[in-house]
């Protein structure tokens, strides 16, 4: 990105006000499928705070929301990166009530993919990441070892007026137990000046690594003060032990 970044804040070591650790994950316990589609005009026009999942193939983005959510197939891993083409939806909250919404994006970058199918996807996620009303936040999952890529720039400067009006942005390094702490350090530093004025966040679904913070942040990304009191939000389902990590996390 070529643009100044405003400094983004490291929100692993902020908490989050209003829930717990252990109320957020039990939030993120309750989600649940709602809907898939292959076009953007198939999806369901929502009245709740939306917020995408979004990275290259084999990022680790279907491990990481389902050790968020607790489930080990919420998210779908094909065993062929690139081969899930649709963005899947997915309610969260009480039973009977939906407060928000989990949006997995097809991941980006990977060689099998014909090039007719990346650029209909790469299409149909730029109209989605521009133009979706509901959308409140965005997770760029990216692997640390490789760093923000073109592509990753390129979905940074796409979203950066939307981030710039608003929008919640995190860029969550995943697989961070796979680098030293002074690797972790220098990448999450290198990150953070590009950032674009979003937050950044190590993370690692093998060794539970931020998962309670980035919990915490989405609920805190879905629930606007005053929406929803923090006795409700505790309320929420326990969280049950985490599931172990998945494929995508090699």
């Amino acid at each position: 990105m070529t643009t100044t970044p405003s400094t983004p804040q490291a929100v692993a070591d902020t908490p989050s006000p209003g829930i717990d650790g252990k109320a957020a994950m039990g939030w993120m316990h309750t989600a649940r499928f709602l809907t898939t589609a292959a076009q953007l005009h198939q999806l369901p026009v929502v009245d709740v705070p939306e917020f995408a999942f979004v990275g290259r193939s084999n990022a680790g983005k279907s491990t990481s929301i389902n050790i968020l959510t607790q489930q080990n197939q919420l998210a779908f891993a094909s065993k062929r990166p690139g081969r899930t083409q649709h963005i899947n939806l997915f309610s969260l909250g009480k039973k009977g009530v939906t407060d928000a919404v989990l949006a997995d994006l097809p991941g980006y970058g990977y060689a099998a993919v014909s090039r007719e199918d990346k650029k209909r996807w790469q299409q149909v996620m730029v109209n989605y990441l521009v133009s979706r009303q509901s959308l409140t936040g965005i997770v760029l999952l990216c692997d640390p070892r490789l760093g923000l890529t073109e592509l990753d720039e390129a979905l940074l400067d796409i979203v950066r007026p939307r981030v710039e009006q608003g929008l919640k942005f995190l860029i969550l390094l995943t697989k961070a137990d796979k680098l030293t702490r002074v690797e972790q350090a220098k990448i999450l530093s290198i990150t953070k000046l590009n950032a674009g004025g979003g937050e950044v966040m190590l993370f690692s679904a093998l060794k539970k690594q931020n998962v309670d913070q980035v919990a915490q942040l989405l609920w805190r990304w879905s629930h606007p003060e005053g929406l929803v009191s923090p006795e409700a939000a505790a309320a929420a389902p326990e969280a049950p032990e985490a599931p172990e990590a998945a494929s995508d996390e090699q």
